[in-house]
């Protein structure tokens, strides 16, 4: 029994552990995770804590990544709409679309034709349809290359997620479009970055899925803490007992109310492990 023992930390990868976005917009290498995280997060589950990862990548897309990432617990992927035992190699939980969310993402390539989309199969495929250069850039983030379809009603389920990609004003006319067909209300619509748009289904999002981790765990939720810069991630700050976020965060998630620990290109996780070192002692 440590310190830590009955506390969850989950936290987001990209541009919260880890800085990409720089290796996103330039294809330079994503940088390891820092010696100041590394140490932080062991310390951590040394003295009993569970940390996990809370992403909005699909399983795919992280697995280059997870031996990167000392961790102890099941992680969120798919922005929520998986949860996945790393250890036993097994998802636990999953909240897939169905196949209208094919036939009405299509409408949306139709209705755009400058927008691209990714679609997220469960079993570690990422499809995409109309791929345009923000593709190819995540792409390169990911290390894992998409398989075309010409579309969206070719791609198979189950899909965990559809990731639409365009310039920011398009995905918000694309949010609009979405709403306005009346089909708003069956899916989160998430901005995961000002190119990037989430789509999946209603009430799979990093919170819920976190929830269900920590009541998996046996933890409460007033032991709970959580971690993230994007808008993707407000839903689980806010279910968390303290929301963090690291400086670098994007200004819906500084309204939020999160604690603001410093940059992601500097030592994030290990400031929020600091904070709690002091609160446990």
């Amino acid at each position: 029994m440590g310190k830590f023992s009955g506390v969850l930390l989950a936290s987001d990868f990209d541009n919260t552990l880890i800085y990409t976005e720089e290796a996103l917009r330039t294809g330079v290498p994503v940088p390891a995770l820092s010696e100041k995280n590394r140490a932080a997060l062991e310390y951590f589950m040394a003295e009993g804590g569970r940390f996990a990862i809370a992403t909005g990548r699909a399983l795919a897309a992280f697995m280059k990544y997870a031996d990167m990432v000392p961790m102890n617990a099941p992680g969120v992927v798919c922005n929520g709409a998986a949860l996945y035992d790393f250890a036993k190699g097994e998802y636990l939980e999953t909240a897939m679309l169905d196949g209208c969310a094919r036939q009405r993402g299509q409408a949306v390539l139709d209705h755009f034709p400058g927008v691209a989309v990714e679609a997220y199969h469960i079993d570690n495929v990422i499809h995409a349809v109309h791929p345009n250069e923000i593709t190819r850039q995540h792409e390169h983030l990911t290390k894992v290359g998409v398989t075309e379809a010409p579309s969206l009603l070719d791609v198979p389920l189950p899909l965990g997620k559809l990731l639409f990609e365009g310039e920011h004003a398009a995905l918000e006319a694309v949010k609009d479009f979405l709403t306005e067909q009346g089909w708003g209300g069956d899916y989160e619509l998430i901005f995961s970055g000002q190119s990037l748009l989430e789509m999946t289904v209603r009430g799979a999002n990093k919170g819920g899925m976190v929830r269900r981790l920590a009541a998996r765990l046996g933890i409460s939720m007033d032991r709970v803490y959580c971690a993230g810069d994007e808008a993707n991630d407000i839903s689980m700050l806010a279910a968390a007992a303290e929301g963090f976020a690291p400086a670098n965060c994007v200004p819906q998630v500084r309204e939020s109310g999160a604690t603001i620990v410093s940059d992601a290109r500097e030592s994030a996780l290990a400031d929020i492990v600091g904070i709690l070192d002091k609160r446990y002692s």
